[in-house]
């Protein structure tokens, strides 16, 4: 990287000068305010907060007063930050914008976090001398995850450049009315946008904040806090969790340069509730009654002493869960808690990925790719934070425009002049319509067969090597040369699929098309989404088919049967999960909800979910990353692992576990499976005197919290697990990357504070970011085309194809529990092409009959238009169709008394 040598206050320093001088400041540790810039969104010179004293050379004393956001870091640039006129205007810019802002800290839910509180803390703002009336505004009901006060706002135009420009979102906007602006939608609504939640950070004062916060309120200093990652999806976005009282009160975004950034999607953000459910299960449950913790060790002793134990794992379990049940069970016993349709299609995508020259990419190359080709994803659904970052991905192709005009990256606004609406190549291929559809340059909704039939011909135009695909319409021919031209013209071409559509074809057709880049020169990347937080970390274990688990308890049902944190009646139809757990002699669940699986069981353990456990889930990059727990239960709940080794020690089985902590459980691991060998350095392991505080140092009300028990402060509880500490004190060691449990710094109480913890502003943390990959390409060229080309779709007269519709509310399993999600969650539903509906006489809101293998369903009608001749939708996850394995072909019926009518 070339260096600039600029002088700060006469101090010689090294900046970068692609950069700004408020962003080198602020990268070389100095407090300069500022409110409208952030390192994601860039510059636009709004606030003028951080003015500066620029001089020409070292002769100039009289200076002039520059935005320092505003100007590049150049070589030999000189500034002053104490010059006395550029402190005088920072101070008369905070007197301002404080003119009419409320004096209501101490009720703001912002208070003790709020940029504004810091930057006029640092500016020496003391008083006000503002004597008139406040200008004042109503505010607007924003929907059940975001609240709004804007009569906080101070201008910055950051939410609007975050939601509109960065987020693609088109229902939140800045209304003027001559020297009046506004921050709002149109009118009361339910903000439409999926990272709307974002705003509560991106907000530099109280505007938009929490609302799920608010029903259970608590400052950020009396916050209990760890560092975790987001289980709502295969991305494994890292999150700091906050505790008080024994209760998950909120999640916000733990920055990780490769993986998330600075953001995270509604789902990640406020999914958290489930946690507080009042479907938890926090004691144990024999025969659906309460038992205590010894009563239910020694009814699962007795248990496993009867041998025969079979075990079903899960994709939403953590690596060291799978493990130990994997233990105890044994290898040969230990079956995928996934359906033998997606467990072959995560074995197909990890074989692709280990044996491929093509590279998985991380969320942040994802961003920096310049040429993209979608498969068979609805991303924003399944995967949301990669979406946020394809929306950056189409920026990296026209950003050359801006720089042939010498604008610099950096210079936001100005680089949007230029560039105008121009848009890289993004290609998106998929059963229906998708919300990145608005920023693709061409688009296609097929099913599919035909989705994989437009993928191998894409790798055909770009290497004739590969197998031809006969049969083309000639309008698929010439998109599948454009899709191919667009890639060959990026110097870092993506291809993105995954298990959505169900289909090997798709991911075969999107791995030719990466592997055909590679043959012809190009370091193309291959992304592939996950359907939940470690499918892949359990298809590293390669587990047996869980269709042979059912053999095997149909062959001999004296066996006992033990599951995983994992609801079997999503994996498939209710009756035949029902017929295999009345088949089992003893049935054995660990899970934090109550659900069909549990309300089956013989026995129910309470397991930890990720705020009261440790462990460790890769990512779909293949990334392994550490959560940790931010509070010590008050019930029987604990890590799944350690039920399963205290069950292992009441039977006495020869294949019980002797792990005491976290450390000799992945030291295990590691030394067991080779694919795991690095896992024990993802983090730390637990030294015998290191402390790294869980709570900040004004964490209050320690020694009352109890007094209703006692008037005797208890010793806070001991964490065997990692050098994390229930308490505020804290070691002279500085935190390690992965062991952060919170961004806080001097005269930074804000989210801001992250600037003080990374290498460069916007870049990775000091130390590295958390995690570490699994998972490389092969050098060696022995990879293969496949051959297998799928023949065209062909729409069936009395017979649809039902593929599955995703929705970043209701489609995952545990944040359809959290009561803000619950609020967003659709009702069940068919979806019919309008065309085809219209020729069988149904109509929008009708409820019709759905016959899928054998099971039979009445679900409302919904229209639309993007689906294709032949094909049909239903919302995934959604009860009672939760089980369904698609796609499939379905009929379809009207709800009738005269029966003469028939199928439609």
């Amino acid at each position: 990287m070339t260096v600039a040598t600029i002088y700060i206050d006469g101090k010689l320093r090294q900046a970068n000068p692609k950069q700004n001088l408020l962003h080198a400041c602020l990268s070389l540790g100095y407090d300069l305010p500022y409110f409208c810039w952030h390192p994601a969104l860039g510059s636009v010179g709004a606030c003028r907060q951080c003015a500066v004293k620029q001089f020409r050379n070292e002769q100039d004393t009289a200076g002039k007063l520059v935005m320092a956001c505003m100007t590049p870091a150049a070589e030999s640039t000189r500034i002053s930050i104490v010059d006395p006129e550029a402190v005088a205007f920072r101070a008369a810019i905070i007197q301002g914008l404080m003119q009419n802002h409320p004096h209501d800290c101490p009720v703001c839910d912002e208070g003790g976090e709020c940029h504004l509180q810091d930057m006029t803390v640092m500016t020496g703002h003391r008083s006000r001398v503002y004597s008139f009336g406040k200008r004042t505004f109503r505010n607007q009901y924003l929907g059940p995850l975001v609240n709004h006060e804007m009569n906080r706002c101070i201008q910055c135009q950051r939410c609007v450049r975050f939601y509109r420009e960065y987020a693609g979102g088109d229902d939140l906007n800045a209304f003027h009315l001559r020297d009046t602006i506004y921050f709002g939608r149109h009118e009361d609504g339910v903000l439409e946008n999926e990272f709307s939640g974002n705003l509560v950070e991106i907000c530099p004062t109280g505007v938009f904040t929490d609302a799920t916060l608010k029903r259970h309120y608590t400052r950020k200093w009396d916050l209990q806090m760890a560092p975790s990652i987001c289980v709502h999806c295969g991305l494994g976005c890292n999150t700091t969790v906050g505790e008080r009282y024994g209760t998950l009160r909120r999640i916000v975004n733990r920055y990780n340069h490769e993986v998330n950034g600075y953001f995270l999607c509604d789902r990640g953000r406020f999914g958290y509730e489930f946690v507080e459910s009042n479907q938890r299960i926090r004691h144990p449950l024999l025969n659906g009654k309460a038992a205590t913790k010894s009563e239910a060790l020694e009814r699962f002793g007795t248990i496993l002493r009867e041998g025969k134990v079979l075990g079903i794992g899960s994709p939403r379990a953590s690596l060291e869960g799978n493990f130990a049940l994997r233990t105890l069970v044994g290898p040969d016993r230990f079956f995928a808690g996934t359906s033998d349709q997606e467990l072959q299609l995560l074995s197909t995508m990890l074989r692709i990925l280990r044996e491929g020259p093509a590279r998985s990419p991380s969320l942040n190359e994802v961003e920096h790719s310049d040429a993209v080709f979608v498969l068979g994803e609805d991303i924003t659904n399944v995967a949301p934070i990669m979406a946020l970052r394809l929306r950056q991905a189409v920026r990296q192709s026209p950003i050359q425009i801006a720089e042939k005009l010498h604008i610099p990256e950096w210079l936001d606004h100005s680089v949007r002049e230029a560039v105008q609406e121009e848009k890289g190549p993004l290609y998106i291929a998929s059963p229906y319509a998708t919300k990145l559809d608005d920023i693709a340059a061409a688009t296609y909704c097929a099913a599919p067969d035909d989705l994989a039939r437009l993928g191998f011909a894409v790798a055909h135009a770009i290497d004739p090597g590969a197998p031809v695909v006969t049969g083309l319409l000639p309008d698929l021919e010439k998109m599948a040369t454009d899709i191919a031209s667009g890639l060959l013209g990026g110097r870092h071409p993506l291809v993105v699929s995954g298990t959505s559509c169900g289909s090997q074809s798709v991911i075969e057709a999107a791995a030719q098309v990466a592997w055909a880049l590679c043959k012809v020169g190009r370091h193309a990347a291959l992304s592939f989404t996950m359907p939940e937080c470690n499918s892949l970390g359990l298809a590293l274990m390669e587990p047996r088919p869980l269709s042979e688990a059912v053999s095997a308890i149909k062959s001999e049902p004296t066996k006992t049967l033990v599951v995983l944190e994992n609801d079997l009646f999503r994996r498939g139809p209710a009756g035949a999960v029902s017929s295999l757990l009345k088949d089992a002699h003893h049935f054995v669940v660990l899970d934090h909800l109550d659900n069909g699986t549990t309300e089956a069981a013989e026995l129910v353990l309470p397991a930890g979910t990720y705020a009261e456990s440790d462990g460790t889930i890769v990512n779909n990059e293949g990334r392994a990353q550490r959560f940790f727990q931010v509070f010590d239960p008050s019930t029987d709940v604990q890590e799944s692992w350690r039920w399963l080794r205290e069950g292992a020690i009441a039977a006495n089985s020869e294949n019980g576990a002797p792990w005491q902590s976290l450390d000799d459980l992945t030291t295990a691991m590691a030394a067991e499976m080779t694919v795991f060998a690095s896992i024990p350095q993802v983090a730390p392991p637990r030294k015998a005197g290191g402390k790294i505080a869980r709570e900040p140092n004004r964490y209050s009300g320690r020694t009352a919290m109890l007094a209703n028990i006692s008037v005797h402060e208890p010793k806070p509880p001991n964490d065997p697990d990692s050098d994390l500490a229930f308490s505020m004190e804290s070691g002279l060691e500085s935190a390690p990357p992965s062991l952060i449990p919170f961004f806080w710094a001097p005269g930074w109480n804000s989210v801001q504070a992250t600037n003080k913890f990374q290498s460069e502003v916007g870049g990775p943390l000091r130390g590295g970011d958390p995690g570490i990959r699994l998972i490389e390409p092969s050098l060696e060229a022995g990879w293969q085309y496949c051959s297998t080309v799928p023949a065209a779709f062909r729409p069936q007269p009395d017979e649809w194809l039902l593929v599955p519709i995703f929705h970043i509310f209701g489609s995952e399993e545990l944040s359809r529990n959290a009561q803000g999600i619950a609020q967003l969650t659709p009702l069940p539903y068919v979806a019919l092409n309008p065309v085809e509906a219209s020729q069988r006489g149904v109509n929008a809101g009708e409820r019709i009959k759905v016959s899928i293998e054998g099971s039979l369903f009445e679900l409302e009608v919904t229209l639309r238009a993007d689906l294709p001749r032949g094909v049909a939708g239903l919302p995934v996850g959604l009860l009672p169709v939760g089980g369904i394995i698609l796609p499939a072909f379905c009929r379809l019926a009207p709800i009738l008394t005269e029966p003469s009518r028939g199928a439609l």
